[in-house]
């Protein structure tokens, strides 16, 4: 690892910093890609009797890849200061290519007042010329295996929920059996689709979508199953259609339950038949095509209705795959946000882009009813209204999400007082919904049992015991 510039370069703007901010010490360290120091440089006022640092607080700015400043230690027992009688504390992480390599951190005590937005957006200025070098290091030059994974479709997470999806893609991606994927818009069913088809045998071949909803029956027909010359007023000659056009890949076909009943009886014996049969045409077609289908609609209520046909659905759903909405993958929330942030900065040929904690916490607390479109959307839109800034404020986002039109002050960094709240109310919401079931509530949202004990205990959560959840009273 070539870091001459880095050597040359930094021990400066650690100077710049300590001179523009006063701190106690400011420290900048990088990391290889097996998160082991590889390069740490430091400048303090006086040679202090204890020289660790706060490794917690860095390990969950890298872990969340925003920024941390911490105005109060008391407020969360995990990150105590340990001994150094430390009062402030400022972390911004480096990030190249969405991947945390390194921290500038800063450090307050007595005698010196709290960091200000004006320090972080300072800091952030400084780090600049830092990403540029790490950019250029040997490690970062991943252009070409970089260009590769974004022609992917992008299937992201950390939960439970998309381990097991992705698990399902993997296990499904080999058969020519359909697959049927239901989930409300916006969560991603035509991503998951493309992941079947580029990970699978059919790769090689096309993978063709059609919106049933989004094109008039009369011209679906037509475009699905083509036509001959003649077959009626306008066909001048011999078209294949949609489904012919994905021979030996994949044919998607989005928002299936707005098929028309003429069209879903069609299908179905295309399935049934493995043949196709052009408008004005006697002669079949066979054809060699992998279904996948997808609809926002409650199929079932449908078949009820007697708005779609029972025998159709269940020849689409052979392989059934469940996209569960945002607000219930509350631990991809955090990874959605900081791939957005790297994408569409990046589209926008700007530096990386970070929120301030209140902003954090409001999307985070956001139920995201338009689920990953609409957190696209929203991103793409903070970044425009931060203007040249890399700091995204409360009242860059939209009026849904902050209702209250908060505006950033210095107080919104009480971080750790925000993310105790935070905790209580989510862990509140958690056992409510499982019924106060401590041991399924834990397994639910990741925790082990104990971990889950601690939480409750330091929150001073009331859970009621056990008899008191038999005779009904939930108090």
């Amino acid at each position: 690892m070539k870091l001459s510039l880095a050597h040359t370069l930094l021990p400066k703007l650690l100077d710049l910093i300590m001179g523009e901010i006063p701190s106690a010490r400011v420290i900048v360290l990088l990391m290889n890609k097996m998160n082991r120091v590889v390069f740490k440089e430091s400048r303090e006022i006086a040679q202090s009797e204890n020289n660790a640092i706060n490794t917690e607080i860095i390990k969950k700015a890298l872990d969340e890849k925003q920024p941390i400043i911490v105005n109060d230690f008391k407020t969360d027992s995990v990150l105590l200061d340990k001994g150094n009688n430390l009062k402030y504390v400022l972390c911004l992480p480096l990030i190249i290519e969405n991947k945390p390599v390194g921290a500038i951190y800063l450090e307050r005590k007595d005698g010196f007042g709290p960091f200000t937005r004006e320090n972080l957006e300072l800091v952030i200025a400084i780090s600049k010329p830092i990403n540029l070098i790490l950019k250029n290091r040997e490690e970062f030059q991943e252009i070409g295996e970089k260009s590769v994974e974004l022609a992917k479709p992008f299937l992201g997470g950390q939960s439970k929920t998309f381990r097991y999806i992705l698990n399902l893609i993997d296990r499904v991606k080999n058969s020519d059996a359909p697959v049927f994927i239901s989930g409300e818009s916006g969560t991603g069913k035509e991503l998951v689709a493309k992941a079947i088809h580029q990970n699978g045998a059919r790769r090689n071949g096309k993978f063709v979508v059609v919106n049933c909803g989004a094109i008039p029956e009369f011209l679906l027909e037509s475009e699905l199953f083509g036509h001959v010359k003649g077959a009626f007023s306008g066909a001048v000659r011999d078209k294949p259609g949609l489904i012919e056009e994905a021979e030996g890949g994949t044919f998607f076909l989005d928002e299936i339950g707005d098929l028309s009943p003429h069209l879903q009886a069609k299908l179905l014996r295309l399935l049934q038949e493995k043949e196709i049969r052009r408008i004005g045409e006697n002669k079949p077609r066979l054809i060699n095509v992998r279904f996948i289908s997808a609809t926002n609609k409650n199929i079932e209520k449908e078949i009820e209705r007697g708005n779609f046909r029972e025998d159709l659905y269940y020849r689409l759903k052979i392989i059934a795959v469940e996209l569960p909405p945002l607000r219930e993958r509350r631990e991809d929330l955090l990874f959605f946000l900081d791939h957005f942030l790297e994408k569409y900065s990046a589209e926008m040929r700007r530096e990386r882009a970070y929120f301030s904690p209140r902003a954090l916490e409001l999307l985070m607390n956001y139920s995201w009813p338009g689920n990953i479109r609409e957190l696209q959307n929203e991103i793409q839109r903070c970044l425009v209204f931060a203007e040249e800034g890399n700091f995204i404020k409360e009242e860059c986002l939209s009026l849904k999400i902050n209702p209250h039109r908060e505006c950033f002050t210095t107080s919104s960094y009480g971080f750790f007082q925000a993310r105790a709240e935070f905790e209580k109310r989510f862990l509140n919401q958690a056992l409510a919904r499982w019924n106060s079931n401590r041991a399924r509530t834990a397994e639910e949202i990741g925790l082990s049992r104990q971990g889950l004990f601690k939480l409750i205990k330091k929150h001073n959560i009331k859970v009621p015991k056990k008899s008191e959840m038999e005779n009904g009273d939930l108090r």
